[in-house]
């Protein structure tokens, strides 16, 4: 499995020719080092409904008529743009060509972002992907939650995405016991900097994870990590 970071809560993963991305958002991502047209993969995974997670589901998804997975609400609403979608929800799992997808409970909102005001999105999720014998866990946008101590005992993670950003998610502190609650092999912090409102030093949550002895990786937009 490699997984690229493209900044903020951004990835594309890849397997035995297979591509996904996950939560789309480099137009308008300062961080980004890539453009839209410049993703080229099968799928699109969305944890949630938020402009800084869908920004670029349609250019990207119309380049290369690629699928959206989402849960149900959002995938309607895609799929009423004319996109393929498949929805899913909370829970549920399916296998794809490209690999089996979960979605998880992840505290946080949902509304879609219009000129017209905010309406309802769904639930926010996180993604559990396996692709090949390697799990990845995007937590999406989520506060601490108890449950994450079951998603780290019935599943075998070999990296978990973990948003360190505070205000809007998790800060830190709470995605250092996050961590250890997942039992991932290698943690990446996301959703943080991008903005000031969510700028976090991640190097020293790296060390705050190697303290408890989990490895932790702080990727820069447009780095690689090999599993």
């Amino acid at each position: 499995m490699r997984i690229t970071y493209h900044g903020h809560s951004t990835f594309v993963v890849e397997h035995d020719g297979h591509r996904v991305a996950i939560d789309p958002f480099l137009s308008g991502n300062p961080l980004a080092v890539a453009k839209p047209e410049d993703i080229e993969v099968e799928a699109i995974l969305l944890t949630h409904a938020h402009a800084d997670h869908v920004a670029d589901v349609e250019t990207i998804a119309q380049k290369n008529n690629a699928t959206v997975v989402a849960v149900f609400e959002l995938a309607s609403w895609f799929g009423s743009k004319g996109l393929n979608v498949h929805p899913m929800h909370l829970g549920g799992s399916h296998v794809f060509p490209f690999g089996r997808v979960k979605y998880t409970l992840a505290f946080h909102g949902a509304g879609i972002e219009t000129p017209d005001g905010i309406f309802y999105g769904g639930n926010p999720g996180g993604i559990l992907l396996t692709m090949g014998d390697k799990t990845f866990y995007h937590a999406g946008d989520t506060a601490l939650f108890g449950d994450m101590k079951l998603i780290g005992e019935l599943n075998r993670i070999d990296v978990a995405a973990l948003p360190i950003g505070d205000n809007f998610t998790m800060g830190p502190e709470d995605a250092l016991i996050a961590a250890e609650w997942v039992r991932a092999r290698k943690v990446i912090p996301i959703h943080y900097n991008t903005f000031d409102l969510i700028r976090q030093d991640p190097e020293a949550f790296v060390k705050g994870l190697a303290e408890k002895g989990i490895e932790g990786v702080a990727l820069k937009p447009g780095e690689t990590l090999e599993i």
